[in-house]
């Protein structure tokens, strides 16, 4: 499979087009959230998958013309999964000249043995390749760390802990780390999964598929992404709405103690806090 889009694919007004769409939104991210500076070493976090191949290659098109300098490095976390292709992304980011490391971490067996059969394994093993890849950026000089969520990532995750977490929370586009030692960053934070999808069919990207946890067809994510899908279909727009409303959010028109100070509420003219309706 090559891994270069062919000149017939470049020279399309559609995907001219749809490169200009994901690289405007992703140009739009990063300054709008301060994303990437001057001399910074971004870590592009590479799971083989469509969402970071995309991120990877909207950086490198957004590094050629950037008003700041910046470094990349594509991280690639092997999990030691049976049957993974190792070879896959090696070749691909050698072909590309592209600088990366690959890290050697039998996450796989560890998962395999701590989660019962038939249990959900995503929450290990997310602990597990944050875990290594906080390790090796620290060791490595990296300021900035680039994960490959989208926008649909985002609301779907706002659901999740909705509906099952009991917190009206999602996923920053930029976070510090819990242990305040690096910089997390989404610069896919405004594309839509679906572009991204046709994105990575057309660049004929070498998809790698996680074996791991893509054989559990109940994920609560997998609903979520179904329900989500539903209501697009029916309401389209839906999600761009959804998304503005994480962008808009009030706290006084909710309920956190902890955001607002409805203690201190009195009538108007007495001198405390007045949310409006």
């Amino acid at each position: 499979m090559n891994a270069i889009a062919q000149p017939s694919q470049r020279s399309s007004s559609t995907f001219k087009k749809l490169q200009a769409s994901l690289r405007g939104q992703v140009g739009k991210a990063i300054d709008d959230y301060k994303m990437i500076g001057e001399g910074d070493r971004v870590m592009v976090c590479l799971s083989g998958g469509k969402d970071s191949y995309t991120m990877l290659d909207i950086l490198l098109s957004l590094q050629r013309s950037a008003p700041v300098k910046f470094d990349l490095i594509a991280v690639n976390l092997d999990q030691k999964q049976p049957g993974f292709p190792e070879h896959i992304l090696p070749d691909y980011l050698s072909k590309l000249g592209v600088d990366y490391h690959i890290i050697e971490q039998d996450t796989y067996s560890v998962v395999k043995r701590v989660i019962p059969e038939g249990k959900t394994t995503c929450s290990l093993c997310s602990r597990l390749r944050r875990g290594s890849l906080y390790t090796w950026a620290a060791a490595n000089g990296i300021t900035r760390i680039a994960l490959g969520h989208h926008r649909d990532d985002i609301i779907e995750t706002l659901f999740l802990n909705l509906f099952h977490g009991g917190h009206l929370k999602a996923m920053p586009p930029k976070l510090r780390s819990d242990d305040g030692r690096h910089v997390v960053i989404r610069p896919l934070a405004y594309c839509s999964e679906g572009e991204i999808s046709r994105y990575a069919k057309a660049r004929q990207f070498p998809i790698i598929p996680c074996d791991l946890c893509g054989s559990q067809p109940n994920l609560q994510r997998t609903l979520i992404k179904k329900m989500l899908a539903q209501w697009e279909l029916e309401s389209p727009g839906r999600m761009e709405t959804i998304f503005s409303a994480i962008r808009n959010v009030a706290p006084s028109q909710l309920a956190d103690m902890n955001l607002f100070d409805f203690a201190s509420l009195e009538q108007a003219g007495d001198g405390g806090a007045k949310p409006t309706a």
